[in-house]
């Protein structure tokens, strides 16, 4: 009886800590970042390192296949690691283009590929993207965000702080275009 009591209580002692260790971090995340969408812990980012309420990565890339870098001060960033080989990154261009139609000049789009400059320009002529395109062939960028699967998107305030991390259309937690908005609209009150 003395046995089963104290495995009783061990077990509603550990079930009250998971309980306030989650219910800690949901609310610090979101008590550090008011106005912007609370972070879903429990996805699978196909990535080593969880960027998520971190500052960025600075940007490594060898070369713009746009001709220079782009403005960033202020902006909000999205970061997107694709190849032209990847079924999935091919059908998030559209909502990439969408996203950019969309918001403009409030949000910035950089799509970070590790491939040779000759097959990303050929892939370009007949696909055609709304963003910056940076060549990595160092993976630098991937290595630091831990890179696992592709396509992966960071989306990054105008303070430089990751708000999103992972795939766009992941069922536990797509990057919409309300999500989006909401960055958007924060990092202008914000900054």
């Amino acid at each position: 009886m003395k046995a089963s009591f104290k495995l009783s209580l061990v077990a509603i002692l550990f079930s009250a800590a998971a309980v306030a260790s989650a219910a800690a971090h949901v609310s610090a995340a979101q008590t550090e970042s008011p106005g912007y969408p609370p972070y879903v812990t429990d996805k699978k980012l196909h990535a080593t390192s969880d960027l998520r309420g971190k500052k960025a990565p600075k940007m490594h890339v060898a070369k713009w296949l746009t001709g220079h870098a782009p403005r960033t001060k202020g902006k909000v960033v999205l970061m997107d690691f694709w190849a032209t080989w990847c079924p999935d990154c091919h059908r998030l261009i559209p909502e990439l283009n969408k996203f950019k139609q969309k918001f403009g000049d409030d949000l910035v789009i950089i799509g970070i590929t590790d491939e040779q400059e000759s097959v990303v320009k050929k892939f370009l002529e007949t696909h055609p993207i709304e963003s910056n395109i940076a060549l990595a062939p160092d993976k630098k960028m991937y290595n630091y965000v831990g890179v696992k699967g592709i396509p992966q998107v960071l989306v990054i305030s105008a303070d430089g702080i990751v708000r999103f991390q992972g795939y766009a259309d992941s069922k536990e937690d797509p990057l919409t275009e309300d999500k989006l908005a909401q960055i958007i609209n924060t990092s202008k009150a914000h900054h």
